[in-house]
């Protein structure tokens, strides 16, 4: 009898762990073949992964190679982060829609993925999810933390969590605030915290700040011809090669397919993936240039609303630059009295909080503008939101105390070490936190935003 119970215990404990291997097996394979092959075209509604791709194997591998040496200690990190995955917002639940009924009822054809569109896929999205976040958002935020724990243990520590060294900062928005939760989350899961809540500020002067720039509000978000060059892009040649090759596929008339239509079935694709995990039927109707066309718009949209198009748009982030160096200076002061009363911030944001925030420090500005006219010339640009604005995006500053060495900033975009624009190349990977502040002596003497935003003001600087 007691062989008997051993055996199938065994024999069970076999088959579980014969199992277990197979669905690790199944699923680590399935990861990779579900990828869309256009998934790195995706601009902001890209997965973090793709940014990284070594976390599709291990989503809490980091890399420390590229940290300071021994000999610098950890001061201060401010972090200003994307909030995680989201639901389409109600206007483009809209566009989906429209094109999905245009699939169901006009489109003809015999190839498998329209079969699956029409036959078997249900438009799911609802104009009520309007941009909250989803689960794959939750853990966006709750593997981000985790890993910043990782990176730096002295900084983002139970014992800096339980003592109130770490305050988290963020936009009124439900993703947002939920992103904020979710990276709390992770830490007090992580070190099994269930005696302690954690508190968070709500602020849209900083995390907002866009809405709050009267002359933003009106030279740009509100001003039709802001968006020219975007308007003209999508009447031209390669957008209409899209949208004929669209119309093709479908066997529809080439009226019906606009670049409001051709983007609505983009966003599907990407939607379906970043929130599903699922390489959808509707990204078949896209082949790789095509992909590179609808990101180019993309892309073109955020340049010239968000970045370089004009000199408003980094302004607008004035109160935020101001703000993350505020920090930087307290505890580089606090630093020679031995202790920093803010070890860390957190401070959750948008794409439009981030991207201002890069754009005035002066990240991926390329010598040539992008336009409506040079996109074959933009194959090689820096300014590709698909490489550094995805879901839970993250601008990391880091400040060390490197001991006879001084005090040194470190910047990391998405976890990885960058270079600030225009200093020394010789010091520029790890400057002195000094040096930083003379390169942008000009920002942190003037980018007033009380003044930047007043609607008559002229901007004296770029």
């Amino acid at each position: 009898m007691m062989f008997t119970l051993y055996s199938k215990f065994t024999i069970v404990n076999f088959l579980i762990c014969g199992i277990s291997c197979c669905f690790i097996d199944y699923f680590k394979s399935r990861s990779v073949s579900n990828i869309p092959t256009i998934a790195n075209y995706f601009s902001t509604k890209g997965r973090y992964e793709e940014v990284n791709p070594y976390l599709i194997e291990d989503i809490l591998a980091v890399n420390k190679s590229q940290l300071p040496s021994a000999e610098c200690r950890e001061v201060h990190l401010t972090a200003i982060v994307r909030h995680g995955t989201r639901y389409p917002t109600s206007k483009n639940v809209k566009k989906m829609q429209r094109v999905y009924n245009l699939v169901l009822h006009n489109a003809s054809g015999r190839e498998s993925w329209l079969r699956e569109i029409q036959n078997h896929w249900r438009m799911w999205y609802t104009e009520d999810m309007d941009g909250r976040l989803v689960e794959k958002g939750v853990n966006d935020l709750k593997h981000l933390a985790v890993r910043m724990s990782k990176l730096f243990p002295s900084l983002v520590s139970e014992e800096k969590l339980r003592g109130g060294h770490v305050k988290f900062i963020t936009s009124s928005k439900h993703r947002c605030i939920n992103s904020t939760l979710s990276f709390q989350r992770g830490l007090t899961e992580l070190w099994n915290i269930d005696d302690q809540e954690f508190d968070h500020e709500v602020n849209d002067a900083l995390m907002r700040f866009f809405e709050h720039c009267t002359k933003f509000l009106k030279d740009v978000d509100d001003n039709p011809s802001a968006l020219e060059e975007v308007d003209k892009f999508n009447l031209g040649p390669e957008m209409k090669r899209v949208t004929e090759k669209i119309a093709d596929r479908l066997h529809v008339p080439y009226s019906l397919i606009t670049d409001d239509m051709a983007q609505a079935a983009f966003y599907l694709c990407a939607y379906e993936f970043s929130i599903k995990n699922e390489n959808s039927p509707w990204c078949q109707l896209f082949d790789a240039v095509d992909a590179q066309v609808l990101e180019y718009a993309l892309d073109l949209k955020q340049f010239w609303k968000r970045g370089y198009g004009y000199p408003i748009n980094s302004k607008s982030s004035c109160i935020l630059f101001h703000d993350v160096f505020s920090r930087l200076d307290k505890a580089a002061s606090e630093n020679k009295l031995g202790t920093v009363s803010e070890a860390v911030t957190i401070q959750v944001g948008h794409a439009e909080t981030l991207l201002p925030l890069l754009t005035l420090l002066g990240f991926f500005n390329d010598s040539e503008r992008l336009t409506s006219t040079n996109y074959a010339t933009q194959a090689q640009r820096s300014f590709r939101t698909s490489k550094f604005l995805p879901y839970a995006a993250n601008l990391l500053l880091v400040l060390y105390d490197c001991g006879e060495d001084g005090l040194r900033l470190q910047p990391l975009l998405n976890e990885k070490p960058m270079v600030f624009p225009g200093m020394d190349q010789q010091q520029a990977a790890i400057p002195l936190y000094q040096d930083v502040r003379d390169h942008y002596r000009e920002l942190l003497q003037g980018c007033d935003f009380e003044t930047e935003c007043e609607l008559f003001h002229e901007n004296t600087y770029t």
